[in-house]
């Protein structure tokens, strides 16, 4: 990629991370850690990867999304409001009655979410349907599935994981948030999932491992032709990445925030768009 192209996608997952802050902020709590580490990667998949039309959200032969930690909602939102499937001042609703935007991400109710998901494991098997469907129908098309680290605890995403390898599903690409945190505590102290690029490669997967909140590591590791294997992308992330406050915080899955303390962080964020468009 040239340097201009990365500055591009930085740019755009600082606007991502905006509209992700300002989701949140207008209903107080939510889960705003697991948003926040997937940012860059939604940057390069939605600006610079996938073959998609906000126009026509259900054309056939289009790529999909499917983010099995579907807490990561509001991070998706954002990006599909940044790229026109709905308008940006419904990121304002999110989880509020009546809303097109629930906390988990729900495909009969927004634009552009491709699979329903919430109950934690399920969204690896669905996805596999999808690669699978797309394979049968002749679609020249790919699957892209989010999974959470802490996920990785569940017994049906290693069933999905072997399916995947055992039907060649070369049109599926996992990307795997190691962002080392779960809802209660550090992932290593509950169940640790030892070195997850070598126990996906056990499982018959084109594994890698790259720096997660780094748009070019990541653009390199999504345009990698697969060979005869599904991909898994394990993402080395930071829970909150982009807002420090965030980061530093151990209890960060998902948070009850102040209007003032979203206003500082934004502040901050903001002024770093400035700096980008100075």
């Amino acid at each position: 990629m040239t340097q201009e192209q990365i500055k591009e996608l930085q740019k755009f997952a600082l606007q991502i991370r905006i509209a992700t802050v300002e989701c949140i902020k207008s209903r107080g709590f939510g889960h705003i850690g697991g948003s926040l580490s997937v940012v860059d990667a939604l940057a390069v998949l939605y600006k610079e990867v996938m073959n998609i039309d906000p126009k026509n959200p259900l054309k056939p032969d289009r790529d999909k999304l499917v983010s099995s930690k579907g807490h990561a909602g509001p991070a998706i939102y954002a990006t599909l409001a940044l790229k026109g499937y709905f308008p940006y001042e419904k990121l304002k609703t999110l989880n509020q009655p009546g809303t097109d935007l629930p906390s988990h991400c729900d495909r009969q109710k927004t634009p552009g979410i491709d699979m329903t998901t919430g109950s934690l494991g399920q969204g690896t098997s669905t996805a596999c349907g999808l690669a699978l469907g797309d394979r049968l129908m002749g679609r020249d098309c790919r699957t892209f599935l989010f999974v959470g680290d802490g996920e990785l605890d569940e017994g049906q995403v290693w069933e999905a994981a072997m399916f995947a390898s055992a039907k060649k599903l070369t049109n599926l690409v996992w990307l795997i948030d190691w962002n080392k945190k779960q809802l209660d505590g550090y992932t290593k102290d509950i169940l640790d999932t030892g070195d997850l690029q070598k126990k996906f490669e056990a499982f018959g997967f084109d594994a890698c491992t790259v720096k997660g909140n780094d748009v070019a590591q990541i653009y390199e590791a999504v345009t990698k032709k697969p060979v005869d294997k599904p991909i898994a992308i394990i993402l080395d992330t930071v829970k909150g990445a982009g807002v420090k406050e965030i980061e530093e915080t151990m209890s960060n899955h998902s948070m009850n925030v102040k209007p003032e303390v979203f206003d500082r962080w934004l502040d901050g964020l903001n002024a770093e768009m400035a700096a980008f468009n100075a």
